[in-house]
């Protein structure tokens, strides 16, 4: 963490206590299995998906190895469905039992206009774990996932989480007021989420997707590190089709299956509002591996270019340390920001090391 940022690496690419009858529980599971969000854009994948009714949205979700062996669940990130870990989970499901999700929003799972909130996404998952996974789990989230996997590991019910990965988070960086350095607007993903709410629209509601591909062409020199995956956003649409006079490409299936609402609510500030980060982190109660990847601030214009900073993960070492959990920070400036899909093996190399580490 001491090590300086260097821009040429920045450019680089709840809810089972308080159900009395276990049966209702399996009902719930059972019953949701035809309940699939209703919009037709969506593509098979190598693992069966699953949904369970959570109340106000129905969770999509794919489960994959030994019920004998450690739980394991992964968050994607922001513009991200479950099967960005498609191949990280083929190399974890044998040490693990994995669990991979839809967050409200993305994937499979509900769309939920005007509720795209931590504390919202966060309770997903709690009564996710309690009514599917049913025992102490590991977790691990990337970007905006690696937010409530802090979330998680803060204000999960008691014995729900072991321990938590936070992979490469914005945490203070996607804020729109944070207490310590940049924010959301001062970050090389903030024209993206700028350009989502514009030209795509709640629920895509818009749909320009030509007018969005254009403008992220006028806007190519400041945002090309979100561009190259070094930011909190999955899939910045590239510009060179439309740089070059072409029509331009259909939007990719990550974005298909994901409501641009999300993007509002970040660059607004209505998804944190009532979650500040630093009071979030001060309440951690679990060990955590957090992992820092490619990032940069712009020697030209002082925007962040990645999803964290150097001084915002060295405060989020400072305040989950005094809060009495052990932190182990892994600094991985040539990494992609999303590893897992990147560089899966070495995510699971990393993760698997860390988790063999953990107390039983």
């Amino acid at each position: 963490m001491s090590k300086p940022e260097s821009t040429s690496s920045g450019r680089r690419d709840f809810l089972q206590a308080m159900i009395g009858a276990p049966a209702l529980a399996a009902a719930l599971v059972d019953t949701a299995q035809a309940a699939q969000a209703p919009r037709d854009v969506f593509v098979k994948h190598a693992y069966e998906e699953h949904t369970v009714n959570l109340g106000e949205v129905v969770m999509n979700y794919v489960v994959s190895g030994s019920a004998a062996s450690p739980a394991l669940l992964l968050i994607p990130g922001q513009t991200e469905s479950w099967w960005g870990f498609e191949k990280a989970i083929a190399l974890l499901d044998k040490e693990f039992q994995v669990y991979a999700v839809d967050l409200r929003g993305q994937g499979r799972s509900t769309w939920t206009p005007r509720r795209y909130t931590l504390d919202n996404m966060g309770n997903d998952l709690v009564r996710f774990i309690a009514l599917v996974i049913k025992r102490p789990v590991i977790t691990s989230g990337c970007s905006s996932g690696g937010v409530l996997s802090a979330w998680l590991s803060a204000f999960a019910m008691p014995g729900q989480v072991r321990a938590s990965h936070y992979e490469d988070p914005p945490l203070f960086a996607s804020e729109y007021s944070p207490r310590y350095g940049h924010s959301v607007r001062q970050s090389g993903v903030g024209p993206a989420f700028e350009a989502f709410a514009k030209y795509l629209g709640d629920q895509w509601s818009v749909g320009d997707w030509a007018g969005m591909v254009a403008s992220r062409a006028a806007g190519a020199r400041s945002t090309a590190g979100a561009q190259r995956g070094g930011a909190q956003g999955g899939a910045v649409p590239r510009a060179d089709a439309a740089a070059a006079g072409g029509p331009p490409p259909g939007p990719p299936q990550n974005l298909k299956e994901y409501d641009p609402e999300w993007a509002r609510a970040f660059i607004e500030g209505t998804v944190a509002l009532s979650c500040p980060h630093e009071r979030m982190l001060a309440q951690v109660k679990v060990p955590v591996l957090f992992t820092h990847h490619s990032r940069a601030i712009d020697p030209a214009t002082g925007q962040l270019v990645g999803a964290i900073s150097d001084l915002q993960a060295t405060k989020v070492n400072e305040i989950v340390t005094a809060a009495g959990q052990s932190f182990e920070y892994v600094s991985l400036p040539d990494a992609a920001h999303a590893m897992h899909q990147a560089d899966p093996a070495r995510f699971a190399q990393v993760l698997t090391t860390w988790a063999r580490k953990l107390p039983a």
